[in-house]
């Protein structure tokens, strides 16, 4: 029977700023476990509120314990799932979200953000999380649904690779800062090491399509996932679906690459999943995907695409 597991928002199972295959696993669980884990805001000290008192004594504590890192997200994990070998997919269906803090920060920052020479007064604001009523409350007054999700879903990166920054999301997934991965969606991310090394944080309350200015909505979520490894795969690529819609993402420093990628990636599971040729496949993209643009500030801008599963054929016999 699985078994469900939880991982303590304490210094210890997290990391800062980093992703590395030689960081000790905090938690190890076998295929089909379930994993609740809690998370802060990226950001730290300079993203505090200014009401001391509204500060997490948590979060103070991991502040204060963690160095610096390449970057500015607190990630939980890595989870180490048993059986998962490089060359496997990791497959982490999205079962429960909760925000964990009242409030939530954006900010405007030096040389970050998608027009950073135009935007040169640095300006943090601190929204108002409002859960029982499921909004953001802004400091003019606006009101903004939640919409709650993890910017950093992933693997460890492969050995080869050592120490990568947290900011720039990768074939490990990472800072994908996708607002689809949600409650209800299922990511499917390539395994590079034994084990996989599950890493989930940058807890977002809510983003537009883009995160134009750098940063969501941040504040600190608490996650349930379940992790399966899956041996018959073999994605080389983050890919995922909704409910109703399958997921391709394209990440690439040029946003029209980021774009081909996403087409081209939707191009090749819509064949793997109907039988298509690729001609009609593509052709079916053109009539029923979705393009949209992730995020432009990650150093790898992201593009996904959705494709209704109502637009799909029959899967292939």
């Amino acid at each position: 029977m699985p078994t469900h597991h939880e991982i303590p928002a304490t210094p210890e199972s997290m990391v800062l700023g980093a992703f590395d295959a030689s960081h000790a696993p905090v938690l190890t669980v076998e295929s089909g476990d379930t994993v609740t884990l809690h998370s802060f805001a990226a950001g730290g000290a300079r993203s505090l509120h200014p009401d001391p008192a509204r500060n997490p004594p948590d979060y103070l504590a991991a502040i204060e314990a963690l160095s610096p890192g390449y970057g500015p997200h607190f990630v939980t994990g890595p989870v180490h799932v048993r059986g998962a070998a490089p060359g496997d997919v990791l497959q982490v269906d999205i079962l429960d979200l909760k925000l964990r803090q009242d409030w939530g920060f954006v900010a405007i920052l030096p040389l970050l953000g998608t027009l950073p020479d135009e935007f040169t007064e640095y300006e943090t604001i601190h929204p108002d999380i409002d859960a029982a009523r499921g909004v953001a409350v802004l400091p003019w007054g606006t009101e903004l649904p939640l919409d709650p999700f993890f910017g950093v879903l992933a693997t460890a990166p492969p050995l080869a690779w050592g120490r990568v920054s947290s900011p720039v999301p990768r074939a490990f997934g990472g800072n994908m800062d996708n607002k689809e991965l949600k409650v209800g969606t299922t990511l499917y991310l390539p395994v590079f090491n034994e084990g996989a090394g599950f890493y989930a944080g940058d807890g977002h309350g809510v983003q537009g399509d883009g995160e134009v200015c750098v940063t969501a909505l941040e504040t600190g979520l608490t996650g349930t996932f379940r992790l399966t490894v899956r041996k018959d795969l073999g994605y080389a690529w983050p890919f995922a679906e909704t409910p109703t819609d399958l997921m391709a993402i394209g990440l690439h420093e040029s946003l029209d690459e980021a774009m081909r990628q996403a087409v081209r990636e939707m191009v090749r599971h819509v064949c793997d999943r109907t039988g298509l040729s690729r001609n009609h496949a593509y052709m079916l993209c053109s009539l029923a995907g979705n393009l949209r643009i992730t995020q432009t500030v990650d150093g790898n801008k992201g593009v996904h695409m959705l494709m209704p599963k109502s637009a799909l054929p029959p899967p292939k016999a």
